[in-house]
């Protein structure tokens, strides 16, 4: 029955698309939701940098319940906002390398696989990235580097496995998906920023079949 929701991005609220799924079907859940509510949460990080959005809602317990029902394992970032996140003990943490930022200087997801805590560490600081050679467009607000997508892929996941991101975003984990062979199905209720994260996945597509 998923098979023909998988390698798609669904624009729509994604307790629309769980509902449609049944229990269990999805390896992982790997996802970054809207932190706080507000219909011009761009702004907050600059005029004109990143598109205005009327879909920056805080997912309901409802949220959760489903992504615990449709899937095996479930990462989400964000646990230091959501309270129902707290319910797994292991922890996921990113360390952006910006301590200067008067932002977030780490990122922490909730990780039902393990109890114990793992650190990445990866420059993601303005114009710094911690690989400038192949540094990535930033189009996003809360844009993940495809990097960290792949260090938890290749941790906590293996080949072929099924991974839903409910909140897709710019797509950055539905990239590395691509990238380390993952089966996918994404999220996104924005209809821009299902535009760009299917760009970027077209994109990681078309870079795989030049290095075959």
């Amino acid at each position: 029955m998923i098979e023909k929701y998988l390698n798609k991005i669904h624009n729509c609220d994604c307790l629309e698309l769980m509902k449609k799924l049944p229990d269990n079907c999805v390896d992982l859940v790997l996802t970054d939701p809207p932190y706080f509510n507000g219909p011009n949460r761009a702004d907050f990080y600059g005029k004109n940098r990143y598109m205005k959005s009327e879909h920056w809602d805080i997912p309901k317990l409802e949220h959760y319940n489903e992504m615990i029902r449709v899937s095996k394992n479930q990462i989400i970032f964000g646990i230091n906002y959501f309270e129902f996140s707290n319910k797994t003990k292991g922890r996921l943490v990113w360390d952006k390398k910006n301590d200067t930022s008067t932002f977030s200087n780490c990122e922490i997801a909730s990780c039902s696989i393990i109890k114990s805590v793992k650190i990445y560490r990866y420059l993601w600081n303005g114009m710094l990235q911690q690989n400038m050679k192949n540094k990535e467009k930033r189009v996003h607000p809360t844009q993940k580097p495809v990097a960290l997508g792949e260090w938890i892929l290749n941790l906590y996941s293996t080949k072929d496995d099924i991974v839903l991101d409910c909140f897709a975003g710019s797509g950055s984990f539905l990239v590395a998906c691509e990238r380390l062979g993952r089966k996918w199905l994404g999220c996104e209720i924005s209809e821009e920023y299902c535009r760009i994260a299917n760009e970027r996945i077209k994109a990681e597509q078309a870079q795989g079949k030049l290095s075959l």
